[in-house]
């Protein structure tokens, strides 16, 4: 028999990742809260389009609602769970899950944000994975239907990251990596907590700035103050990162001491994150947003405080101040409690020392 995998989430990242290890014959249960999506995909399947150079697809899948994961007590155990919630929901999911795991079973974050320590505390640190899912672009438009505001990586960007909390290469890791890998460029990595921090960098740079402009990508990369505010915020990170001894790795295919020193105002190195970013702006959608620009449009909580505001917390511990990241953080939180509504005016005229 085949491992059986549970997806919590069946969200944007865990439908993606899931409906491909489903076209690929792999036994996959999904546990959604949304009920509408659940019945849309019990009905009709889930479907995978592209909005470049890649075929649509739609598999028959299982899902279950939250209320209906008591079944899994009457099932052979789950060997592999992928938790896909929004990093707020990470707890309650894996308490969610922990309870119909195998002995040997285990947990992947497959999220934004740090969430290992988080699921650690609930199943432990030896059976707990990550795996980064890097410019992957999906978003959910409409019950049973994942989409991705790009073609595939493949050989040009390795997508998913998968690894280890310690580092060491298992078979574990390169199991997830396998089952990754259907969807789309796939690794085993050394460095999990490198790539983790690299991952929110490139997230801290784009997600907020989306979510209180409500700007696409595209919008965003035609706005200069827009552009440089974003660089700023991704120096701050990557400072922060450096000091806490993370090896941190490419970042939106740029060396991380470039978006730093661009960020900090050198003229080559800002030059350089123009050509970088505008070069890959060619290959996604320009209509594509953020997730948290997606929440936002959906009138649902955003992530930023796992995010940004979370590189001001970790900052404040080694002695580093996040002043661009403090200040998104709290225009993105009165945007959410419609205090503000969405405007590029928030950052372009904003003033900071």
């Amino acid at each position: 028999m085949g491992r059986k995998i549970a997806i919590v989430g069946a969200g944007a990242v865990g439908g993606y990742a899931g409906a491909h290890m489903v076209q690929a014959g792999e036994d996959v249960t999904f546990i959604d809260p949304w009920p509408e999506h659940v019945e849309h995909m019990r009905k009709h399947g889930l479907r995978v389009t592209h909005a470049k150079d890649v075929a649509e697809f739609s598999v028959p899948v299982r899902a279950l609602h939250l209320t209906d994961a008591q079944q899994l007590a009457k099932e052979r155990l789950v060997d592999i769970a992928f938790v896909c919630m929004k990093s707020y929901d990470t707890a309650w999911a894996t308490m969610l899950i922990q309870q119909y795991l195998a002995p040997d079973g285990y947990v992947v974050s497959l999220q934004n944000c740090m969430n290992e320590e988080t699921i650690a505390g609930i199943v432990g640190w030896g059976r707990t994975l990550g795996c980064i899912a890097s410019s992957i672009t999906v978003n959910l438009p409409e019950p049973g239907h994942v989409h991705r505001g790009a073609g595939k990586g493949g050989a040009a960007h390795t997508v998913f990251r998968a690894g280890e909390v310690h580092g060491r290469i298992t078979q574990r890791a390169e199991e997830i990596c396998r089952l990754v890998g259907y969807a789309d460029s796939a690794k085993v990595t050394g460095n999990l907590w490198g790539e983790r921090w690299s991952k929110l960098v490139a997230n801290v740079m784009g997600n907020g700035l989306s979510a209180c402009t409500g700007l696409t990508g595209g919008e965003m990369l035609q706005s200069e103050p827009i552009r440089r505010f974003s660089t700023r915020l991704g120096s701050e990170a990557i400072r922060v990162g450096q000091a806490c001894g993370y090896q941190l790795e490419e970042i939106l295919h740029l060396p991380p001491e470039t978006i730093a020193r661009a960020g900090e105002g050198d003229e080559a190195a800002m030059r350089a994150c123009d050509e970088q970013r505008f070069h890959d702006g060619k290959r996604t959608a320009s209509e594509q947003r953020p997730s948290m620009g997606q929440d936002m449009q959906k009138g649902r909580r955003t992530e930023i405080e796992f995010l940004n505001g979370f590189v001001v917390r970790e900052g404040e511990k080694v002695g580093l101040s996040c002043s661009a990241n403090a200040v998104l953080t709290d225009i993105v939180k009165r945007v959410e409690r419609n205090e503000l509504s969405p405007d590029p005016r928030h950052i372009t005229e904003l003033r900071l020392n």
